[in-house]
This record gives structure tokens, sequence and C-alpha cells, in this order.
């Protein structure tokens, strides 16, 4: 039914707003360097890619979101992002541990994809921070004024000596502390809503294209993309899992993991859409409206790359 595609969009984004939330608080104290954030440093370093893909490896799109956010605000890599969108699988691990195939295949298949995907974000990370090494994409960090400890304490002294320390400080304190909330509280609040909000809009609009498909059922809706994936002949099935593994929601991952298990699509299709896929994180790099033309040609070379590793895993598997 109708409600069932709002409840799930509503789900799966309520899901996902801790990590955004997280990850705007991590923004601002990264930001503005405090003693929390200059741990990241090692984000935008030489282990990036590296990072980048061990942490995309875990079957949680969370990572994939919070990546782009970073990003967006030039806090990590391109070569990290990518790692990170080349190494998230979001559910369809899960979906083959799940499946009926033989513990044998199952252990084959994974393994075949985490080396995949391990070798691919590590060799693509590093690629891309080598080629746009020049230009790196990454902010530096405000450096903290190192006389500030002295000026205050002047001030503080002078206040001291015209009799109004009590006042001064107490105004001083409220002060800051208003700050702290908003700057670390409130303004992470408001642009996690802000970009939840986007997501909610953009799940409801494939919740409800699915259930279009379908006639009025989500799940026959989800049948019959897995029906055209599964035509596909080896020609075209790359091209198609690829444009699936795109689609912003746990649902592709899914279905192609579904599919692959049913035997509709091969390991070639299989690793080539889950390539392509990054779940919500293509949501996160639109979100705000920053750096789109960049956002546009990283979806790009993400379907592209997808497609070629699609067409180089099949061909590989015909011939052995």
């Amino acid at each position: 039914m109708w409600y069932e595609v709002l409840l799930d969009a509503l789900v799966d984004t309520l899901w996902l707003f801790p990590f955004l939330l997280l990850i705007y608080i991590l923004i601002e104290l990264m930001e503005h360097n405090t003693r929390v954030g200059k741990p990241s440093r090692a984000l935008s370093g030489r282990w990036a890619p590296l990072l980048g893909t061990a942490t995309g490896l875990v079957p949680m799109c969370g990572f994939s979101v919070m990546a782009a956010k970073l990003w967006e605000h030039r806090h990590i890599t391109v070569g990290a992002l990518v790692s990170v969108f080349i190494a998230t699988s979001d559910e369809a691990f899960i979906v083959l541990l799940l499946s009926p195939l033989p513990w044998a295949e199952k252990g084959l298949t994974l393994l075949g994809l985490i080396a995949s995907k391990l070798v691919l974000g590590i060799l693509v990370g590093y690629l891309l921070d080598l080629v746009f090494s020049g230009k790196r994409g990454t902010a530096p960090l405000p450096a903290p004024h190192a006389h500030d400890g002295e000026h205050d304490h002047d001030h503080a002294h002078e206040d001291h000596e015209h009799g109004d320390c009590a006042c001064d400080e107490l105004s001083v304190c409220e002060h800051k502390k208003e700050s702290t909330l908003r700057l670390y509280l409130l303004s992470p609040l408001l642009h996690a809503l802000e970009v939840a909000a986007f997501v909610l809009l953009v799940n409801l609009a494939f919740g409800f294209l699915f259930f279009g498909i379908g006639g009025g059922d989500s799940d026959a809706g989800s049948e019959a993309v897995a029906s055209f994936m599964g035509g596909a002949g080896y020609w075209i099935q790359p091209v198609v899992c690829a444009l699936v593994g795109l689609i912003p929601n746990c649902a592709s991952s899914v279905a192609l993991a579904e599919v692959y298990a049913l035997g509709g699509i091969g390991f070639g299709g299989l690793l080539g859409g889950l390539v392509t896929n990054a779940g919500l994180g293509y949501l996160a790099l639109f979100g705000r409206g920053k750096r789109v033309k960049e956002a546009l040609v990283i979806v790009a070379a993400m379907f592209a790359l997808g497609v070629a590793i699609g067409y180089a895993a099949g061909g590989i598997a015909l011939v052995i």
C-alpha cells in the first residue's frame, strides 16, 4: 500500500539522520581547529584513500554520506571520496550471506567482491590524488591565534582593576556558552535537517516510482527491475547494472545482490553495479547545491568505472 512507501522512506531517513548530525558536528569541530577535529587531518593525508576504502567496505550507507559531506567542505581529497564510494556496497553483502546460494559460492563471491573493491578503491583513490596533487581540494584548518590567551588575560586583568570583574566574566561566559551551543549543536542540527528533508523527498520519489512500476506493489516493482536486469545480455548487462547502482537508495544494492543470487546476472554485472553504487552518498553530494559541476563529474566517472569493470570481470569469467 502507498502508506508503506511513506513509512519506508521515513524510516530510512530517520536511520540516516544521526549520521548527518554527527558529520556536521565533526565538520564544525574541524573547521574551528578544536582538539577533537585535529585527528581528522589523516583523512586528507597519504593514508586517505586506504582509510576511505577500508571504511567504505563496512556495510552501512552512512559512511558514504559522511565522506560526501566532508568532501563538500574540503576536508578530504577527491581520492578519499571516490575510494569510499567504490568500496560501498550498502546491504549487498548481507543479502548475499542470507541468500540460498551454496556456502562455497557465497564465500567466493564475497571474497571476490571485497578483494576487487579493496584493490580498486586504493588504486583509483591514490591515482586521483596523484593527478590532482596540485589542487587537492582540501581546505587548511584555521590556525589558532597565538596571542589570544594573552589578550584575554589582559582584558580580564583590566576588568578586575576597574572593579567589574564579576559582571564582565559572567557576560563573556554566557556569550561563549551561547556561541558554542549555536556553533556545535544548533547549526549542525539545522544543516542535518535540511539534507534529511532532501533525502526524504528523493526516497519518496523512488519509493513511489517502484510502487507505480509494480502496479501498486513496491515489491512487484522491485521484481520488475530485477527481471529487466536479468534479461540484459553480456553487452548490455554492465550498463544496466551500473545504472541501477546509481540509484541513491538501499534498494539498488539489494536488487543487484538478489538478482545475482537467482542467477539473473553474472559476477561482472554484480561487481560493476556495486562499484557504481554509493547509496545515499550521491544525494549528499548534491544536498546543498555546492560544487555541483564537480559532483556531476564524479558521478559520471563512477558510472564509467562501473561499466568498464563490469565488462572486464564479465570477460574474465567467460574465459575461465
